[in-house]
C-alpha cells in the first residue's frame, strides 16, 4: 500500500487501490454517480485527463488516501484529510455496530498531523458516546484515532477497542501477556467480558467549547 500511495501516476494508483480493496472501477464509478465506464476510461484511455475535484475528494475519502495520490496539485490540499467514520465508540457498556461506514472526511492542520505521527489511510475520526471516560472524554466528543497504533504498553493509554461486536473507548494497558481495559469514571459500570481487539490509539480530542 505504501508503494501505491507514492506512485506518481494517479491512474495507476487508483487502479491499484481499487484492486486492493476488491472494488471494481465500475462500482466506484457508480458511487460517484457516474456511468459504469467512467473510471475505466479514465484509467485506460486517459479520458477525462484529470479527475474533477468532487470525484477526487469522494474517492480519496473512500480509499483513505490523500487527494494528491489521485492527482490533486499539492498546493490545493490545505489540510491533512482524515476519514470520519459512522461509529459511536461507547464510553459506556458498548455500542453494537454492523460495520464501519465512511461519512466523509475532515481535515487536520498538516503540522498537527505530523506531530501526532499520523499517516494517510491510518487515522479516523469517531464520536464518543457515554460518560465512563469522564472527565477526560465527554459524551459527544469527537476523537482522532491512530489506527496504526494497536499495541498498548504497560503504562497504558486511551484506545478504541472491540469486544465481540461492541466498540468502545477505554484505558488499556498490557499486564503480563494480557490486555486490561478500565474506565476513567469510577462510577462507570462493568466492562463486558471477552477478548479485546484494539482498533487504534486516541491521539487527539476535538470538542466544542462547553
Amino acid at each position: 500500500m505504501a508503494k501505491t500511495a507514492s506512485d506518481p501516476d494517479p491512474r495507476t494508483a487508483l487502479a491499484t487501490l481499487a484492486a486492493a480493496r476488491g472494488d471494481s472501477l465500475a462500482a466506484l464509478s457508480a458511487m460517484l454517480g457516474r456511468n459504469a465506464a467512467y473510471l475505466q476510461q479514465y484509467v485506460r484511455r486517459g479520458s477525462p485527463r484529470i479527475l474533477g475535484e468532487r470525484d477526487r475528494r469522494l474517492l480519496s475519502a473512500y480509499l483513505g488516501v490523500s487527494e494528491t495520490v489521485l492527482g490533486a496539485p499539492p498546493e490545493r490540499v490545505t489540510g491533512f484529510r482524515i476519514r470520519k467514520l459512522d461509529i459511536a465508540a461507547s464510553a459506556g457498556p458498548g455500542a453494537q455496530v454492523d460495520g464501519e461506514i465512511v461519512l466523509g472526511t475532515d481535515t487536520l492542520d498538516p503540522g498537527l498531523a505530523r506531530k501526532l505521527g499520523l499517516r494517510d489511510g491510518q487515522a479516523a475520526i469517531i464520536r464518543v458516546r457515554g460518560s465512563s471516560m469522564e472527565p477526560g472524554l465527554f459524551d459527544g466528543d469527537h476523537i482522532v484515532v491512530d489506527t496504526a497504533d494497536r499495541t498498548p504498553r504497560a503504562k497504558g493509554g486511551v484506545y478504541v477497542i472491540r469486544i465481540d461486536d461492541a466498540v468502545m473507548v477505554k484505558r488499556v494497558a498490557l499486564a503480563g501477556e494480557a490486555l486490561v481495559a478500565t474506565s476513567d469514571n469510577p462510577a462507570a459500570g462493568p466492562i463486558p467480558p471477552g477478548r479485546i481487539v484494539v482498533i487504534g490509539r486516541v491521539v487527539w480530542q476535538m470538542r466544542e467549547p462547553r
